[in-house]
């Protein structure tokens, strides 16, 4: 479903300081053709492993209710420990009942020294998807250029991640999508590092099977096929494993404290295409041709507004 699937998930630095940093899932791969919005009947989950498991430590749960006049809302939830690998409204409530905006509004809730904001933005991803397909013969078009999402912005003091700055591991964070599954709730799509999903689920079947797997059971079910994707690239058998259990499980690292950008967490404008670019092609090829959004903002939420609506 639209309202579930993942489209990217990004994790950096507030801009003036190295105290807070921002989380941002973004739902919905074409939000203006689409029309729909966030799900109530959905869990949207931005998970923290503090102590290298890979079981969530600290989560973020985002819960959206309906109201009377059709005007959303959404309440975010934040627990530790094991209550923190579970799903749904559990917790202490650290956003309660905020709207979601609509158009191009920007509706900005703030608590205690956390910030938040829902709604249709503009898509900050980039990349010449035409190129993609068309057995990697780039032209610089970028594709999603004019593309909206629905995004879920989080502002929170880096102590609330779980993990002092200044601390001798990073933390590892992921999203995911939780939604009814034949009358039970269960994990839909995931996402961590970027480009992982597309660049090693060749089938719809693979997809599906990657996207409701957690963290701790990624290598082992999903683990061979990495590494005979890997081959198919031109990766000796040794290199290509070694690099499969560098890129698995699919969580997202970042210390706080040092230098901003991919691999350390995820700015809107990380080139991360072109790295997987490299990747797959062994160093044949190092880009896309395409860059940043230039519609970027520089506060809060930071997504850029959203675009016309296309018929």
């Amino acid at each position: 479903m639209a309202t579930t699937d993942i489209t990217d998930f990004y994790v950096f630095q507030a801009p003036g300081g190295r105290d807070r940093s921002v989380l941002v899932l973004n739902i919905n791969p074409d939000a203006s053709a689409l029309e729909s919005s966030f799900d109530p009947a959905a869990r949207y989950e931005l998970k923290i492993d503090t102590d290298g498991d890979f079981e969530a430590d600290v989560a973020f749960h985002v819960v959206f209710a309906s109201s009377s006049d059709r005007r959303s809302t959404a309440t975010v939830y934040r627990s530790t420990g094991v209550v923190a690998r579970g799903t749904g409204q559990i917790g202490e409530v650290v956003i309660s009942n905020a709207p979601v905006s609509v158009g191009g509004e920007v509706q900005i809730v703030a608590v205690d020294g956390y910030r938040f904001y829902s709604g249709l933005r503009s898509d900050p991803f980039f990349l010449d998807g035409d190129g993609l397909r068309n057995g990697l013969q780039f032209t610089g078009h970028d594709t999603f250029a004019e593309r909206n999402v629905f995004g879920l912005v989080l502002e929170v003091p880096n102590s609330a991640l779980g993990s002092a700055a200044g601390s001798a591991a990073p933390i590892r964070l992921w999203a995911r999508t939780m939604a009814p599954v034949h009358g039970n709730v269960a994990q839909v799509d995931t996402a961590g590092r970027p480009g992982i999903a597309t660049a090693f689920n060749r089938t719809d079947a693979d997809r599906a099977a990657f996207n409701e797997t957690p963290p701790t059971d990624q290598v082992a079910r999903h683990g061979a096929r990495f590494v005979a994707a890997l081959r198919s690239m031109g990766y000796p058998e040794v290199e290509a494993s070694e690099l499969a259990l560098s890129l698995l499980p699919d969580v997202l690292e970042y210390d706080p404290s040092g230098p901003g950008g991919y691999p350390n967490g995820r700015r809107l404008t990380d080139d991360v295409v072109d790295l997987m670019i490299t990747m797959v092609t062994r160093g044949r090829l190092t880009g896309d041709g395409v860059g940043s959004h230039s519609d970027l903002l520089d506060e809060f939420p930071y997504l850029g507004a959203p675009h016309a609506v296309r018929a």
